[in-house]
């Protein structure tokens, strides 16, 4: 067994009273942990068809198995995740994947933000493994701008922190054909992570089927494959699932293992471990960044709002109504 416990093999956290989700503690232990760590790990993903062999919340399962094994390890604490997310146009109509409209979506984890905010946890990494890149950055602007008020907020894809261990062997990485969806690369990850609800007997094949000449556009591992326009800004390049791979899965999940997640997995949790401490270090737990560098509102008001409505302060939303 290595420094991170995996694979997996004892469950989540998400219904235990481990010390590791928020909707699981009282207020009472809220306000003790935040002495001591104000990081939150917020982690979205999807409810999405992944094929026969694997959960529709595959996407959300990977997130909140890498922020609970994090969390062991620095003592931050863990949203429960946002289980519905965006979709690029090719999903449209898959059954099993529920689809929620960018702008509702970007609307609706800026006010997830703010309310954690108002809470305590000013220091906030929102965690991502589904394909909604032109959703979370924008709905991260969107909660500085409206309120306007010192903290951290950071976006790890995780998927980005395996680096080039999630490419091909003749890339550096572990497998044998590029990540997509629901394929080697995916089903290796949640074979590592949640092995209980892989149903690895009933994993099939399918080929994928682009519509324009390879090299202009990247599959799901972008930072690798090196060229100039990631997969999500485009349209017309791929055929739509429900048309052409109704399984719910692009490639080959039959040759997934748990040892080829391994080495990537690795690096991405020690990335994420490293964001939580380094955030700590910089900012330790009460401290934000300086209020005259980040923000132009009264002093007063963000002071104000920094004591919270139940300490003599005012809560974030006086900043907005």
């Amino acid at each position: 067994m290595g420094k991170w416990d995996i694979p997996v093999t004892t469950g989540g956290h998400m219904e235990k009273d481990s010390g590791i989700y928020y909707q699981t503690m009282t207020n009472k232990e809220v306000e003790e942990r935040l002495k001591v760590n104000d990081v939150l790990l917020l982690p979205i993903g999807s409810t999405e068809n992944h094929g026969p062999n694997a959960p529709y919340g595959e996407d959300t399962f990977l997130d909140t198995r890498i922020c609970e094994l994090v969390a062991k390890k620095t003592g931050c604490t863990v949203a429960e995740p946002i289980w519905y997310g965006s979709h690029p146009y090719h999903h449209l109509g898959m059954p099993g994947t529920v689809l929620i409209p960018e702008d509702i979506l970007s609307d609706y984890i800026s006010y997830v933000l703010a309310g954690f905010w108002n809470t305590g946890f000013r220091k906030i990494v929102i965690v991502n493994g589904h394909g909604q890149d032109y959703v979370i950055p924008a709905a991260i602007h969107k909660f500085a701008k409206k309120w306007q008020v010192p903290g951290v907020v950071l976006y790890y894809h995780f998927w980005k922190g395996a680096g080039e261990l999630l490419s091909t062997k003749d890339k550096g990485g572990m497998f044998d054909e590029s990540f997509i969806h629901a394929d080697e690369v995916e089903q290796s990850f949640s074979l590592a992570l949640f092995p209980e609800m892989c149903k690895q007997e009933h994993a099939v094949e399918t080929k994928p089927y682009p519509l324009l000449p390879a090299g202009h556009i990247n599959n799901s591992a972008e930072d690798i494959e090196g060229a100039p326009i990631n997969w999500y800004n485009a349209f017309g390049n791929t055929a739509m699932e429900a048309i052409n791979t109704p399984e719910g899965i692009i490639g080959n999940p039959k040759k997934a293992s748990a040892e080829k997640a391994l080495p990537g997995l690795e690096r991405i949790l020690d990335r994420l471990e490293a964001i939580v401490n380094d955030i700590l270090k910089q900012y330790p737990a009460g401290e934000l960044p300086p209020i005259d560098k980040i923000t132009q509102r009264k002093r007063e008001d963000i002071e104000a709002v920094i004591l919270g409505p139940t300490n003599g302060g005012r809560h974030i939303y006086t900043l907005e109504y």
